[in-house]
């Protein structure tokens, strides 16, 4: 058995410190008792009849959206419909959180039990890697119908990896088992083999979104962004300047993708040019932390940049995480657990370095404690038009979320003893 110490940390308020860990308590409790398997924001579509419309959506909007509108109806006013489309299912990139959030929570508070719990889903994610992979890899457990058409179920995907190899690498921080070091050796090669890049410029490249023989415009923002961090910590990791050499230039991507306001679309493909909050969280996290790793300055001032639009575009009047700042179409809802889970772990990182973002921190920390959680202590998933969408998500986003919490009681350093 493994021995945590607890972390040393800043003081700050103590009645919030002990309400956010009785909040993560709760959490706990409820997870235990529910299981690791959900529904996903995905159901909808995952089954054979969900993908079929989802695929005409894309392929002829009219008839398509006619297809698709008795789901969307479904998303707005019976969201426990889900059941009757597809099943719960495990979602590696929540398991990689949860793994995380028990990690963080172990070296935090010392308790042995949560060191424990991390090692399990550890355990489980090496368990559930992508089948047929010369690395080890993960995706999505079930097909995926987008705008470049189907990715199958257990195609390995960039936006996962870069969370399974920080919980592999945080554990190892713990215990310097150097099975997980071997994971995150093999997750490396397969992050640095795998994907292709495609040249936008003399210093950049953008990366492909998942393996595959099919050509891949990639052009994604977040896709890059996470190739470029899980590459950059693999580089200092293993000593292996390869990595550096293709991190920097899906970094510069992602730099050189940024507009002239701040923002990054989604794509620079000229087709999915919205701006929407916790993909800009995702390509700004990575930013943080590639900034931490190199101190890299043009990461720097990408992020000064990025976070004058954030608080300013994607927050709403009161101050709380609205869905979108230039939205590709009409939604069903009107806030968004993944965009509260990625703003507090966004704002955790940077806490301190901006007054603005540390006072959005505080208002949306007060609204998931006072409205999102249930009286279970699971959160609600979304705050629709017309009520709420309270069908627990573990990719969307209690994993995140748990996470996310566990890295501000962390950061706190409040009620942990």
């Amino acid at each position: 058995m493994h021995e945590c110490q607890p972390v040393e940390h800043s003081v700050m308020d103590d009645n919030f410190g002990q309400k956010l860990r009785a909040s993560i308590e709760r959490f706990i409790g409820w997870l235990n008792g529910y299981g690791e398997v959900s529904y996903d924001f995905q159901t909808f579509y995952a089954s054979p009849i969900g993908q079929r419309a989802k695929a005409l959506y894309y392929k002829h909007h009219l008839l398509g959206t006619v297809a698709v509108a008795p789901i969307i109806l479904c998303e707005a006013f019976v969201p426990a419909a889900r059941r009757l489309f597809w099943k719960p299912q495990r979602f590696p990139i929540a398991d990689a959180h949860f793994a995380m959030g028990f990690a963080t929570l172990a070296q935090a508070l010392g308790d042995n039990k949560y060191y424990e719990r991390a090692v399990h889903f550890l355990d489980v994610l090496e368990e559930t890697r992508c089948a047929g992979q010369m690395h080890y890899a993960w995706g999505y457990p079930f097909d995926w119908v987008g705008i470049g058409g189907t990715i199958k179920a257990e195609t390995p995907l960039i936006t996962t990896e870069p969370y399974v190899y920080e919980a592999y690498s945080q554990v190892y921080e713990i215990d310097k088992n150097n099975r997980w070091r071997q994971i995150m050796q093999s997750l490396a090669r397969h992050a640095s083999e795998d994907y292709s890049d495609v040249v936008t410029s003399q210093r950049a490249s953008s990366a492909s979104y998942c393996p595959s023989t099919r050509p891949d415009p990639g052009m994604v923002a977040n896709a890059s962004a996470y190739r470029a961090f899980l590459l950059t910590k693999a580089a200092l990791d293993f000593s292996e300047e390869r990595y550096r050499c293709q991190a920097e230039r899906n970094l510069y991507f992602v730099l050189e993708s940024q507009n002239p306001d701040g923002s990054w679309f989604y794509a620079m493909d000229g087709k999915r040019n919205f701006v929407d909050h916790f993909h800009t969280c995702f390509v700004m996290k990575a930013l943080t932390k590639i900034e931490r790793l190199t101190g890299n300055r043009d990461c720097t001032a990408a992020i000064e940049r990025g976070i004058m639009y954030y608080v300013r575009h994607l927050f709403d009047e009161v101050g709380l995480p609205k869905p979108f700042s230039k939205a590709p179409r009409l939604t069903v809802y009107k806030r968004e657990l993944y965009d509260y889970a990625e703003c507090i772990n966004l704002a955790t990182l940077l806490r301190g370095r901006f007054p603005e973002l540390d006072n959005r921190l505080m208002t949306v920390i007060e609204d998931i404690l006072g409205r999102w959680q249930r009286r279970d202590g699971s959160f609600r998933s979304r705050q629709l038009r017309l009520g709420w969408d309270d069908v627990p998500m573990h990719r969307w986003a209690q994993a995140q979320l748990f996470r996310s919490l566990s890295l501000l009681l962390a950061s706190n350093g409040q009620g942990l003893h």
